[in-house]
C-alpha cells in the first residue's frame, strides 16, 4: 500500500461512493483515508434506493468545488462518476478504486449481452474511459489489476488493497450446535461465478452421509433441483447477526469461487473468505491465481480444490471429517 500512503498522507482529501455509506469497503477506505489524510470529506448517501443515493451524489458533487481538495478517491463504481463529469477532476489527483468492471461483470460474468453487441461495445469503452482517466488505481487482487491492465490499458499505476470483514458483527463466537456430526455452511448471493450448482452437487454427493450437516444460505431460483434430508438446511436469506450465528455454529466454511470456465471467479477473493477468517472458521477455497495470492496470510485453515469439481469438494470435506473426528475423539 506504499504507493497509495504517499499519494494520500497529509493532503485534503474528497471521498465519492455511490453505494451505501455501510457498505464495507466503503468504511475501509474511508478509515484508511482519516488514518493518513490531513482531511476527509465524504459524498455519499444511506439511502436503500440506488437510483436515489445516485441522483443525490451527483447533486453534492455538482455542487462542490474541488478547490478544496488535492485528492479525489472514488469509492465504488467510479464509472457512474467519471463519465458524467468530464470536467470536474481536470486539476485534482484522482483515486478510483476499480473494484468491479462493468463489462468484465455484465458482458462475460452473467452474459447480460454478446461481447459485440452495442451494449458490450459500450460497457468496454465506460470502463476503459474511466480507467484511463485515474492518477491510481485500486484493485481487490493483483489478479483483478492484471487483467485490467491487458483489457483496458490504463495508464495510471495499480494498487491492491484487499477486502476486510466488518468485525463489528464477525468476529470469533461461541458454537451452539449440539447435534453430533461435522457442520458444513455456505452463504452467497448465488451469482453465477460463485457456483453453487457445484455445491449443490457435492451436497448431492454426500447427503446420505449421517455424520455430516449443511447449511446453506441464499435466494436458489426455484427451478433449481436441490438435495433434500433432515440434515440439509436451507434459508433464502437471513440479517447480518443471524449470519453471523449460523457460521459460529460451523465446523467448516465453503468459500469459492467454485464456478469452472467464468474467468472473473479465477480473479477474485470471495468477500465472505475474509469473514469465515475474522470468525476464525476453516474453510474451502477455489483454487486460482487470486485466492492463492493470500496463500500465506490466512489466519485459518484454508484448503483449495479445483473449480468446477463437485467430487474435489466432496472429497475434500471428506478429508476434513477425518481430520476433524480425530481431533474430537
Amino acid at each position: 500500500m506504499k504507493t497509495l500512503i504517499k499519494e494520500i498522507s497529509g493532503k485534503s482529501i474528497l471521498f465519492i461512493t455511490t453505494k451505501n455509506l455501510d457498505y464495507i469497503r466503503n468504511t475501509q477506505e474511508i478509515e484508511l483515508l482519516k488514518q493518513y489524510a490531513a482531511s476527509v470529506h465524504v459524498i455519499g448517501s444511506s439511502s436503500p434506493s440506488y437510483p436515489r443515493r445516485l441522483l443525490s451524489v451527483w447533486a453534492r458533487l455538482l455542487l462542490t468545488s474541488m478547490k478544496r481538495y488535492s485528492v479525489v478517491f472514488i469509492g465504488f463504481a467510479p464509472q457512474l462518476i467519471v463519465p458524467f463529469f468530464p470536467l470536474k477532476f481536470r486539476k485534482t489527483f484522482l483515486i478510483e478504486d476499480f473494484f468491479i468492471s462493468f463489462y468484465d461483470t455484465l458482458i462475460c460474468d452473467r452474459k447480460k449481452f454478446p461481447p459485440k453487441s452495442l451494449p458490450g461495445r459500450l460497457l468496454f469503452l465506460v470502463d476503459r474511459h474511466t480507467i484511463r482517466r485515474a492518477g491510481l488505481i485500486i484493485c481487490d487482487t493483483h489478479a483483478h489489476g492484471r487483467y485490467f491492465a491487458s483489457e483496458f490499458g490504463p495508464r495510471a499505476a495499480m494498487q491492491t488493497l484487499y477486502l476486510q470483514a466488518d468485525t463489528a458483527v464477525y468476529y470469533p463466537r461461541a458454537s451452539h450446535h449440539s447435534s453430533p456430526g461435522l457442520h458444513v455452511l455456505y452463504f452467497g448471493s448465488v451469482l453465477p461465478l460463485q457456483g453453487l450448482p457445484v455445491i449443490l452437487d457435492a451436497v448431492r454427493i454426500l447427503m446420505d452421509r449421517e455424520d455430516i450437516h449443511f447449511t446453506i444460505i441464499g435466494p436458489i431460483p426455484d427451478q433449481w433441483e436441490k438435495p433434500e434430508n433432515e440434515r440439509i438446511r436451507y434459508f433464502p436469506w437471513l440479517s447480518q447477526e443471524a449470519l453471523a450465528g449460523e457460521i459460529a455454529d460451523a465446523d467448516l466454511c465453503l468459500a469459492g469461487h467454485f464456478h469452472g470456465t467464468i474467468q472473473k471467479a479465477r480473479r477474485t477473493i470471495p468477500g465472505k473468505a475474509y469473514i469465515y477468517e475474522a470468525m476464525g472458521k476453516p474453510m474451502i477455497l477455489g483454487d486460482n491465481p487470486a485466492t492463492r495470492e493470500r496463500e500465506r496470510d490466512w489466519q485459518v485453515p484454508a484448503f483449495y480444490v479445483p473449480m468446477g469439481d463437485a467430487r474435489a469438494l466432496a472429497d475434500c470435506i471428506l478429508h476434513f471429517l477425518s481430520s476433524y473426528s480425530s481431533l474430537r475423539t
